[in-house]
């Protein structure tokens, strides 16, 4: 039911397909994000028509409102959506760290000051894939703690020990066999401790392993050793998910360490302040010398918005608080992520990944391909 073909390798970047119950979708992809059961200002048939192919929701916003058996009364995400695709849901782990004032984390569980009203919330692993399986998600995670950073070693060998005892106890109520679940590989920016949390995690022997616990603040210099260091001691024939990451350059840096699933706020956000994304990076619609500017934001692209709204309009639309403005900015960049994995999938299929990321990269970085980015690419050839 859930079986990962991989159909090309170039260095360690793989192309494949993982099947799912609601259809198969190609990786490497990126995944746009639905926290509350929607992806900011974007409708499901904009999503398909962009090449979106599967979409995140977010267990601990969806369980406070609306709440999962609404959901399911739905027939879970897909019928409450109306998106026909897969998707995945976040376990919740994540609020762990980014609620980090508003919670408290023990053995059994954690306790979140609700964000909407400030009653109090508990979250345990059983609660976390109860809500899940409610939500019917294909994909649903581990319940776990994402450590900050930056943080001790003692803080994140303690958590990872904690997120492992968390991953049996996930694995153990857990009832769809219509949903797979992904255990998380976490350790900070600490190669020991990733090593730990492997050697704990791989005999779980779950449909896919995700990659936890990193942009959550370090440096590119920190984080993609680690990236390196993980990828290579999963397993082959899994999907390997590298969480909360969306910015183009990672995509491609992670793309080329083996890496196949992504998502990210980054690219709708940044749609809703203005910011365009592009090969010679992000556009700034905001600035006083697009209010004339009579091209498409990107005259390479096939986005509804570049066919048919110049950066003039665009940028008046921002002017004036129009939603239309925020809202084809975000699909522009979909479609920018989306391309631009479709392009890394090319470069897998004729075994020229290195040297095309490395093309792409000097475009997009002025010149200069930064150190770790060059890194990033030795390592994918390093097989």
């Amino acid at each position: 039911m859930f079986e990962f073909d991989i159909q090309a390798t170039s260095g360690r970047a793989r192309k494949a397909t993982f099947h799912t119950p609601r259809g198969s979708v190609t990786t490497p992809m990126f995944m746009p994000v639905g926290t509350q059961g929607t992806v900011k200002g974007i409708s499901p048939q904009e999503l398909l028509d962009v090449g979106s192919q599967m979409i995140l929701g977010n267990t601990y916003h969806l369980m406070l409102r609306p709440g999962e058996e609404l959901v399911r009364q739905h027939g879970g995400l897909p019928g409450f959506t109306a998106y026909p695709g897969p998707f995945l849901t976040d376990s919740g782990g994540f609020q762990v760290m980014s609620l980090g004032h508003m919670r408290t984390i023990k053995e059994e569980g954690v306790t979140f000051r609700n964000h909407l009203d400030g009653s109090l919330v508990y979250l345990t692993p059983e609660r976390s894939i109860q809500v899940q399986e409610a939500l019917g998600a294909d994909v649903i995670m581990a319940f776990d703690e994402c450590p900050p950073h930056p943080a001790s070693q003692e803080y994140v060998k303690n958590s990872l020990e904690r997120t492992i005892r968390w991953l049996d106890r996930c694995l153990q109520v857990k009832t769809r066999e219509d949903q797979a679940l992904f255990a998380i590989v976490q350790g900070g920016v600490y190669e020991h401790l990733r090593l730990q949390s492997l050697e704990a995690t791989l005999p779980f022997n779950t449909p896919g392993f995700a990659i936890g616990g990193l942009a959550v603040g370090e440096s590119k210099e920190e984080m993609y050793p680690m990236v390196d260091f993980t990828a290579r001691h999963l397993p082959d024939n899994k999907p390997r998910y590298l969480m909360g990451v969306g910015h183009p350059e990672d995509l491609v840096a992670a793309i080329g360490l083996g890496v196949d699933m992504f998502d990210c706020v980054y690219p709708t956000r940044t749609g809703r302040f203005g910011y365009a994304l592009t090969d010679q990076g992000r556009i700034n619609l905001n600035k006083a010398s697009m209010r004339t500017d009579m091209r498409p934001v990107d005259e390479t692209c096939d986005c509804y918005c570049c066919k048919n709204y110049t950066r003039a309009y665009l940028a008046h639309l921002m002017r004036a608080e129009e939603m239309l403005g925020p809202r084809m900015l975000s699909l522009h960049n979909l479609r920018y992520l989306h391309r631009l994995v479709d392009k890394a999938r090319v470069a897998i299929e004729t075994d020229t990944y290195v040297e095309w990321a490395s093309e792409w990269g000097k475009v997009y970085f002025g010149g200069t391909l930064p150190a770790w980015f060059e890194q990033a690419l030795r390592a994918s050839s390093d097989e």
